[in-house]
């Protein structure tokens, strides 16, 4: 086991803060169709947070999103979605969508931990599901919800320097987001956000090496 493996599965299998991680961190009034957010509203859903195993060093497994799609169309991901009612746990709906959407199979995955749960405007309570990926991984994209899969160093996304705080105008109302250009690719939204709270829990140039 690498050092940097073993330093994040020490700092992700410790408690986990109850209150979680929201959109509502930066924008603490947001509302969602003109009523005030409740916990008993939000749709429960998962995502594998993928750090492959790469010699050079970690980095982060994500998606782009199909341009046609009612939800998110066009958006950068991680692998997962909706908690269905024959899912045991939040684990297992991160590694069915996984499989679903990409083809990645659990034989591939170890599961770290779960993170804090993250709850978005949009009315998500997302669980993020931190796994080690093998690099000898096989992909078998669903073409309908993904366009594209991609990697991107650890290292980057762990270095506060490249979490930008930007603001737009959605339907009238200013909205704060983060947002982590890479390339030619802009990871924004509840991504950048759950990346953020990633950054917080293992934060440190020892384990993005």
């Amino acid at each position: 086991m690498s050092e940097s493996k073993a330093i994040i599965i020490e700092r992700l299998t410790g408690s986990v803060n109850g209150a979680g991680k929201s959109d509502f961190d930066l924008n603490p009034s947001l509302w969602l169709e003109g009523q005030e957010i409740k916990e008993a509203d939000l749709k429960s859903a998962a995502v594998l947070v993928p750090l492959v195993e790469r010699p050079e060093g970690l980095t982060v497994l994500l998606t782009k999103r199909t341009d046609h799609l009612h939800n998110h169309a066009g958006q950068i991901s991680f692998p997962g979605g909706r908690v269905e009612p024959e899912d045991e746990n939040a684990i297992e709906t991160a590694l069915r969508e996984t499989h679903e959407e990409i083809g990645v199979g659990r034989e591939h995955i170890e599961i770290i931990a779960e993170i804090d749960t993250y709850r978005t405007g949009t009315g998500y309570r997302i669980t993020p599901v931190v796994g080690f990926v093998s690099p000898e991984y096989i992909l078998q994209i669903d073409e309908f919800e993904v366009a594209e899969v991609f990697e991107v160093p650890l290292s980057f996304l762990m270095n506060p320097t490249n979490h930008h705080r930007r603001s737009a105008v959605y339907k009238g109302i200013e909205r704060h987001f983060y947002v982590m250009p890479y390339e030619n690719r802009d990871i924004w939204g509840a991504t950048a956000g759950m990346l953020v709270a990633l950054h917080a829990r293992i934060a440190g140039p020892d384990v993005a090496e």
